[in-house]
């Protein structure tokens, strides 16, 4: 009898196993985090009806499905590789940025804000587009290489002036670290996920995209509508109000995560 009972002594985890499962848990939570209502939950989902046709050949000895299956898994890491691309970029982005990393951020200066405020509100009264990223504890430099570096203090007046219909710069994003504009004229990544308003164009699509990979703030002026959206963590808020906006470049929350709201109607 205690032969046997020590034989099972495996199935008692230890304080490390404990630790180990945690780290996975939180791991594969994240990761799906990342992944809900992308493409890439659908090809998890081929994944899986592939590991269980593959555990059914196993099963039953069904050789020639059992061989292509082998054949598939042994090349298919490259392929994962290549076309998960864009998700594992943004899940390695994104994995530091628990609630408990960012219990104390802040954004840099209540002068910052009024600056951006300021300038926002002066594009919109006018119908100027404008995208505007600004860094937090993922960095740009990145994006900020695909643009013309500027190194000039946050002002309501450069911005404005760098978004001026026909100026050499207007067409990309300003790129905001701390209280310094740090480049303008920079090329962000469209979202990878599926955009299911049509009116939203190819500047929501690049802050929802830099949002996503990224825990940029991300502030987006419609020349067409004049309407002020927000993009931050994959969401998009749309007809912020300059209030609204200060709340949200300031991340008023205590946990430090500005939350967005779902957008108005009709909006």
């Amino acid at each position: 009898m205690s032969r046997i009972w020590e034989q099972f002594q495996f199935l008692r985890p230890g304080w490390t196993d404990l630790v180990e499962i945690l780290m996975v848990a939180f791991l594969l939570y994240r990761l799906l985090l990342v992944i809900q209502r992308t493409r890439a939950m659908q090809i998890l989902m081929g994944l899986l009806l592939l590991g269980f046709s593959y555990g059914v050949a196993r099963l039953l000895d069904l050789i020639l499905i059992r061989t292509l299956l082998e054949t598939l898994f042994q090349y298919g890491a490259i392929a994962a590789l290549v076309v998960f691309q864009p998700e594992l970029r943004s899940a390695l982005a994104r994995l530091g940025q628990s609630r408990m990393f960012r219990a104390f951020q802040r954004l840099e200066g209540s002068r910052v804000t009024d600056e951006i405020v300021e300038a926002v509100e002066r594009l919109s009264r006018n119908k100027v587009g404008a995208i505007i990223a600004l860094e937090r504890d993922v960095g740009l430099e990145e994006y900020a290489q695909t643009g013309s570096p500027v190194d000039a203090p946050v002002s309501a007046d450069m911005l404005t002036t760098i978004f001026t219909p026909y100026s050499p710069l207007h067409d990309g994003a300003v790129l905001v670290s701390g209280d310094t504009i740090r480049s303008a004229g920079a090329i962000l990544p469209l979202t990878q996920s599926p955009v299911k308003d049509r009116s939203l164009g190819t500047r929501h699509r690049a802050a929802l995209g830099l949002s996503e990979e990224t825990d940029a703030v991300v502030v987006v002026v419609s020349e067409e509508t004049a309407q002020v959206s927000v993009a931050l963590g994959g969401s998009l808020e749309r007809g912020v109000d300059p209030e609204r906006l200060r709340i949200l470049l300031d991340g008023v929350r205590p946990d430090g995560e500005a939350a967005l709201r779902p957008a108005p109607a009709g909006a």
